[in-house]
């Protein structure tokens, strides 16, 4: 049997995801790609690879089983792991033996969880990515009994571990001003910034509805907006005042007037969000919005120098002599001289 991972359960989200396509909004067809790009990169350092296509689990994780032995990387939204029983950790990369089932169950916090393979999965390329983009029909959800080719895999380090990025419980989002911002009024803008809003459970890959505290947000345009080029990350505020933020499978035009876009760094702390989280917006100006997503760049470039082993070797600990690791037994200095 060729190198590949076999899938025996699988939850209703599951889908080969990579960074999505680049060059078709003209056609009609949006990015796409992972929901949380971010938990993509954080699997490539953890196996000390380049960001390949992985799978993504939309609340519910699966079950699988390696034709041989396989390094993997579970990142992104915490989920119950086990490999043949045994409890194993998130945020970290484990050996898969060959013919061991692993088993995730549905999200701890956030919403999508991703499973990245050492030497990534070698799927059919659509249009120049991998990644399935399910609402426009491009590829499917994965189902039991299919069987995903992975690639070679050059790398031998597991038991890897990094501290992640909070975004899996809301919380505030920067903004920047859309072409359509100046049609909702100043005190609209402000009331906008004040308002808390909770995460509802209508959403999907292609964007997630927020409910504010309060009443909705009127555009001064009403819905008389010309239809134009959405993306990722777009504000857009309905008929009835509630915003919807869009996600990776969004339409790629759109004529509700769009009250703001999300930076970049930021959107995945909304993808992210469970239903019921809370999230604030706030305004930032573009040269505010440059100097984030520089830094975030420059942070997400030196994740693989930010991971750790997962259980720390006695050469690294150069004060082990200061740890009374069996009861009775001491580095010496307590002893009473005589």
């Amino acid at each position: 049997m060729s190198r590949s991972l076999i899938v025996h359960r699988a939850g209703p989200g599951l889908s080969v995801q990579d960074m999505g396509r680049s060059g078709y909004l003209a056609f009609g067809l949006s990015r796409g790609g992972a929901a949380d790009r971010l938990a993509l990169e954080e699997g490539a350092a953890l196996l000390a690879q380049p960001v390949l296509p992985a799978l993504e689990m939309a609340g519910m994780g699966a079950e699988f089983e390696a034709s041989e032995d396989m390094r993997i990387a579970l990142t992104g939204a915490p989920m119950r792991a086990s490999i043949d029983g045994a409890r194993v950790v998130w945020n970290a990369s484990h050996l898969l033996p060959a013919g061991a089932r692993l088993s995730i169950g549905a999200v701890e916090r956030g919403s999508y969880g991703y499973l990245s393979v050492g030497g990534g999965l070698a799927c059919e390329e659509r249009l120049g990515a991998q990644s399935a983009h399910l609402a426009a029909g491009l590829g499917a959800a994965l189902e039991p009994g299919d069987v995903l080719p992975v690639g070679p895999d050059k790398g031998e380090r597991v038991g890897m571990t990094f501290d992640p990025e909070a975004r899996f419980e809301g919380g505030a989002v920067r903004i920047v001003a859309s072409l359509q911002t100046d049609f909702f009024a100043p005190e609209e803008r402000a009331r906008f910034e004040a308002t808390r809003f909770t995460r509802d459970a209508r959403g999907n890959r292609m964007g997630v509805r927020m409910m504010p505290d309060g009443k909705g947000f009127e555009s001064e345009a009403g819905l008389s907006v010309l239809s134009e080029i959405i993306v990722p990350g777009d504000i857009q505020v309905t008929g009835d005042g509630t915003p919807f933020v869009l996600l990776a499978e969004s339409q790629t035009t759109g004529g509700y007037p769009r009250i703001g876009s999300v930076l970049p760094a930021d959107l995945p702390r909304v993808a992210q969000a469970q239903a019921g989280a809370t999230i604030t917006f706030s305004f930032v100006d573009l040269d505010t919005a440059h100097e984030i997503e520089r830094r975030e760049a420059t942070r997400r470039k030196g994740l693989r120098g930010a991971t750790r082993p997962l259980v720390r070797s006695p050469h690294d600990i150069p004060d082990l002599l200061s740890y009374q690791l069996i009861s009775g037994v001491t580095a010496g200095d307590d002893l009473e001289r005589v």
